[in-house]
């Protein structure tokens, strides 16, 4: 039997397309009952996000189903007292109420930490936003340029040429769901759980986090990060390197490793070069370092070179693709990717990534793919105890 830590706990997922979403999705996975609930119109706008156009006019767009499998749907018009009346009763049953809006916006509609307190005293209330609730940024909206813009992401990636750059992926984004997961979890197990939690989750503050050698290194030793490409700011030769097929990362951090990269490189010389063979040499002097390896990686293949210099206790490897990495055995024999077999509103099977660990061996999945718009209403409304005829009501009234 699957391991399932969050077996028994209820979330309730008011979130929107990315950062919220993310972190409901490890909490499903997670075992959790996780209900999301979303405008009767539209839904989560992620639903018309993605490459396939047709998928975006469904409602089911890929940047919907990317986040969202094992949720139930139900769809709620929270600006009418009827909606609102459900959506407490809803909130009694529940464990956990994660939302991504602006500051206040719950607040408003009467619904925030403090009233909702009253229908659960319990409650562990996460709210995510790109600069948190208070300071003098907290009404400003935010997604995750802005965040990579404003931390000093893009200032570091990139090199002196090519910087800002944008990192390819959500990266903030992603990095506040999974914080936000890692405090509704840690809540959870608190041994005074029976006491409302409120979680503020700044974007911004939970993406500076992760930077902490890059602020460290100016916090501390009062020196500003600068962008570097793909060349490790601590060592050399660590960074990117071109053979005679593809290009070959390369962190040979310790000195050992150095000189295991001398020897097979066939360069047993440079061990003793005043210019390579201490850590510090090897970084004053990085780029001739870097010229003089290129030339001898051109010999062979960025696979070939990797087998050699990690037989002899040098990391390396290849640079993929995303579709080179997922066809990878490393990925393909661990249960990494989810297959969902004709899955509701898609009308095919789909292939989904479940999150990075494994329990006692096992990774992490949930039973059903990502719901349809409302899906689980009538079911969710059904398990509340409202009868058929108040659901056909709420339906005729626009409520539900």
């Amino acid at each position: 039997m699957p391991i399932k830590p969050l077996q028994g706990v209820r979330v309730l997922d008011l979130t929107n397309v990315l950062a919220g979403p993310f972190c409901c999705h490890q909490l499903a996975h997670m075992g959790a009952d996780v209900i999301k609930v979303e405008a009767r119109l539209g839904g989560d706008l992620a639903r018309q996000l993605g490459a396939d156009v047709e998928l975006n006019r469904r409602n089911m767009g890929v940047s919907f189903l990317a986040q969202n499998p094992g949720k139930r749907s139900i769809t709620l018009d929270l600006k009418k007292e009827s909606a609102k009346a459900v959506f407490r009763r809803l909130v009694r049953t529940a464990d956990v109420v994660v939302e991504n809006f602006r500051p206040g916006v719950m607040d408003r509609l009467g619904l925030g930490y403090a009233e909702l307190l009253q229908e659960n005293p319990g409650l562990v209330y996460c709210a995510i936003s790109g600069f948190g609730q208070t300071g003098p940024l907290r009404d400003f909206p935010a997604y995750d340029q802005i965040i990579q813009g404003m931390s000093g992401v893009m200032g570091i990636t990139g090199d002196q040429e090519s910087a800002p750059l944008r990192v390819g992926y959500p990266i903030a984004d992603t990095i506040g769901g999974i914080t936000a997961a890692f405090a509704v979890a840690s809540a959870l197990a608190s041994p005074k759980r029976n006491k409302g939690v409120f979680i503020d989750v700044s974007m911004l503050e939970a993406t500076m986090a992760t930077m902490g050698w890059a602020v460290s290194n100016h916090l501390v030793a009062g020196r500003a990060p600068q962008p570097m490409g793909n060349d490790n700011v601590t060592a050399s030769p660590s960074g990117t390197f071109r053979t005679g097929d593809g290009l070959l990362n390369i962190a040979a951090n310790k000195q050992e490793q150095f000189e295991k990269v001398c020897d097979v490189l066939g360069r047993p010389e440079w061990k003793q070069d005043p210019r390579f063979a201490e850590r510090h040499a090897r970084l004053g002097n990085r780029a001739e370092l870097k010229r003089l390896m290129e030339t001898e990686l051109a010999a062979r293949s960025a696979d070939a070179w990797w087998q050699l210099l990690n037989a002899a206790g040098v990391p390396s490897g290849p640079v993929y693709s995303v579709p080179q990495a997922l066809d990878h055995p490393q990925i393909s024999t661990r249960g990494m990717v989810a297959t969902f077999k004709d899955a509701p509103g898609v009308g095919r099977d789909i292939r989904l990534v479940r999150t990075g660990f494994k329990l006692n061996g096992e990774a992490p999945s949930v039973d059903a793919p990502p719901p349809r718009l409302g899906e689980h209403t009538d079911a969710i409304l059904a398990e509340l105890g409202y009868a058929e005829e108040e659901i056909a009501s709420f339906k005729q009234q626009e409520i539900v």
